[in-house]
């Protein structure tokens, strides 16, 4: 018998070509189903989970963007218009060039001013009038003073200006001899919250302090929030702005004040004598009163603490001092 009439290599043979078409079959299956899950990536991937059609980088980078939705990029009003509307909104703003130089030539109380970093033309003049008066510039980016202003007609230049008026030294003194009283003055060194400063007015105004002298650096002014932490008291606070802290201190020193600081390792407030003519001096937020401040001072007070917390809030701090000194110059 031959091998090829052998039944047994027969049913080999037929059992090898079945398991090759089964192999086949299913290669093939395995492939048909590869390409359909590609697929079905690549239209995921197109479309995006939630239907949302994705951008490639380069539609990001030039595909035209949709219109800004906020007040000023997408407002049917005119320009004019706006330009009102932002005022009554921003009492304390003024943007524009030309209203900016004004302000600066007039002498108006100015917080802050912002400029463009990249600004020329009449952006340096400006910038050099505002040194000589030694108000503060800050240096920003388009992109800030849009947000800031709420507008493109900034022109490049922003300010900050006082919403109320300020007074100088010598009247907080000529208030206390026009009540007949020894003058009573509050000094606060590079205090930047405006609820604290409201605060601290108020306290002023309820023991009957004759004004508060504030720095014209590194300092909250007198904003509409303090006007509102102050509960009105803004109206009868006279508040002196200073460019230098220890020159106003010596000149109430000349006046026959006596000043003392509020800060660590100091005699213990309530055995202090705070009659009299008298400055209490009380620091900013995290660093207290400065070293130069400090070392111009009269005499350093401190307030007793027994728990874990190593100072109290600037506005707290000055109140007990507030009332103490009212306590005594009350003679109780």
């Amino acid at each position: 018998m031959s091998k090829r009439d052998n039944p047994r290599l027969k049913q080999r043979e037929e059992e090898k070509r079945m398991k090759r078409e089964k192999y086949f079959a299913a290669k093939e299956a395995r492939e048909k189903k590869a390409r359909e899950a590609e697929k079905n990536a690549k239209a995921q991937n197109k479309s995006g989970r939630d239907g949302v059609k994705k951008t490639s980088r380069l539609e990001k980078e030039y595909a035209p963007r949709e219109a800004r939705s906020f007040r000023g990029y997408n407002d049917e009003r005119s320009g004019e218009e706006r330009r009102e509307a932002f005022a009554a909104e921003n009492p304390n703003m003024i943007i524009g060039r030309n209203p900016v130089m004004e302000a600066v030539k007039s002498g108006r109380t100015i917080e802050k001013i912002l400029m463009q970093k990249d600004g020329e033309g009449s952006i340096k003049k400006i910038a050099s009038l505002a040194r000589e008066r030694g108000l503060q510039i800050q240096y920003v980016d388009r992109v800030a003073l849009d947000r800031v202003t709420g507008s493109r007609s900034h022109q490049g230049i922003a300010a900050y200006v006082s919403a109320y008026s300020y007074c100088e030294v010598s009247d907080i003194l000529k208030a206390a001899k026009d009540r007949g009283e020894d003058p009573f003055v509050i000094l606060l060194d590079g205090l930047e919250d405006p609820h604290n400063l409201g605060a601290i007015m108020r306290t002023a105004d309820a023991v009957g302090a004759h004004g508060i002298v504030i720095p014209s650096r590194r300092a909250v002014g007198l904003t509409e929030t303090v006007a509102k932490a102050s509960a009105g008291a803004i109206e009868y606070i006279p508040v002196a702005k200073v460019a230098n802290m220890t020159a106003a201190i010596d000149e109430l020193k000349e006046a026959g004040l006596w000043i003392g600081a509020c800060d660590m390792d100091g005699q213990e407030y309530y055995q202090a004598q705070l009659t009299g003519p008298i400055g209490l001096v009380v620091g900013g937020e995290g660093q207290g009163v400065s070293r130069l401040v400090r070392e111009h001072c009269d005499f350093i007070l401190s307030i007793p603490m027994v728990g874990k917390i190593s100072s109290l809030n600037a506005s707290n701090a000055a109140a007990i001092l507030m009332y103490e000194t009212f306590r005594q110059r009350a003679g109780k």
